[in-house]
């Protein structure tokens, strides 16, 4: 295990990103004292690639996708017969909508959560698993803030999470994204927003740290690294930002995929079935079917605790919204 035959100069590193963590407040000083000592011991690491070996901003995959119903593979029911989940009251304080007996469904505005990897397509189905990762926070905030202010644009709620999962430094972030966050996170969650190893690390050491990982972590972490350069500049449009976190091409199978068929669904831990069928990675159709009597009647659907989990890791993890996608 990595614990017990962590480097000296790796011990070193990570304790003084906790001590930078902690300090976020203090004098610039102080600050850049500690960022040299770091980076200083990080460049006598014999194996930089370990530093990329800890926890990713959102850690869900396939493997936290274990509500699985393949005995319903056939129940695909005429559209006809799903009613728009507008029709469900809401919780109050702005919260989900009160689950009732039968078929719901709409268009929600889904988010990508994996920089470097395909979108939907291939005929690849999608699984239920809830966020988790140091960043589950930050995320289900922004998703479940966003829908009390409509009038800022899914581009802008997206670029934003981008900037979460490429552990971007929010100080270098444009004024109106700094906005963006400021409208959708608390005072407290952006003082703390990506703080990590990663902000301590000269490019020469992370680049050495991405040549020695496999091939797909390469993948993810040199287009978050493309990304966090875009990110700290205003000449960037949204197409460009998206070219570089949601590839082109045929996706290939990733490393540990299931063979998910699309349109599979998942019994949820709430007593409810949910599937999800993507047009795109920013638009996905969420079906729910509530049984009469089951557990899942006058529980809550919160649609920003639902990440849709592909059957091929070689795609996007989705994240579900409250916003209508039109």
């Amino acid at each position: 295990m990595i614990r017990r035959h962590r480097p000296a100069a790796l011990n070193a590193a990570l304790s003084l990103t906790l001590l930078a963590t902690a300090s976020v407040r203090t004098a610039d000083a102080q600050i850049g004292r500690i960022r040299r000592a770091a980076q200083d011991a990080a460049r006598e690491l014999p194996n930089p690639a370990r530093l990329l070996e800890a926890p990713p901003p959102i850690t869900t995959n396939l493997g936290d996708a274990r509500w699985s119903v393949d005995s319903l593979d056939s129940h695909n029911p005429d559209p006809g017969i799903f009613r728009p989940i507008t029709e469900l009251a809401r919780a109050p304080d702005h919260g989900g909508f009160v689950l009732q007996a039968g078929h719901w469904a709409y268009q929600s505005q889904s988010y990508c959560l994996k920089a470097g990897t395909h979108g939907p397509g291939g005929g690849d189905g999608y699984l239920f698993a809830p966020p988790a990762g140091p960043a589950e926070d930050h995320v289900v905030s922004i998703l479940r803030n966003s829908e009390q202010h409509p009038d800022i644009p899914q581009r802008d709620v997206q670029v934003l999470l981008w900037a979460i999962i490429a552990h971007a430094k929010f100080e270098d972030l444009s004024p109106g994204l700094k906005a963006t966050a400021a409208r959708l996170l608390t005072p407290q969650q952006i003082a703390t927003l990506n703080r990590s190893a990663l902000d301590i690390l000269p490019d020469e050491v992370l680049e050495r740290a991405i040549r020695e990982s496999p091939p797909l972590v390469q993948q993810a972490f040199r287009a978050e690294a493309q990304l966090r350069r875009m990110l700290a500049t205003t000449d960037h449009s949204f197409d460009q930002l998206e070219r570089a976190a949601v590839l082109a091409g045929v996706a290939p199978r990733g490393p540990g995929s299931r063979d998910v068929p699309l349109g599979r669904w998942s019994l949820h831990p709430d007593g409810y079935y949910v599937r999800y069928i993507p047009s795109g990675y920013s638009s996905t159709r969420v079906e729910i079917w509530v049984l009469a009597g089951s557990p899942g009647v006058g529980r809550e659907f919160r649609p920003w605790h639902h990440i849709a989990v592909p059957g091929n890791t070689g795609r996007q993890r989705l994240i579900q919204s409250a916003r209508m996608h039109t």
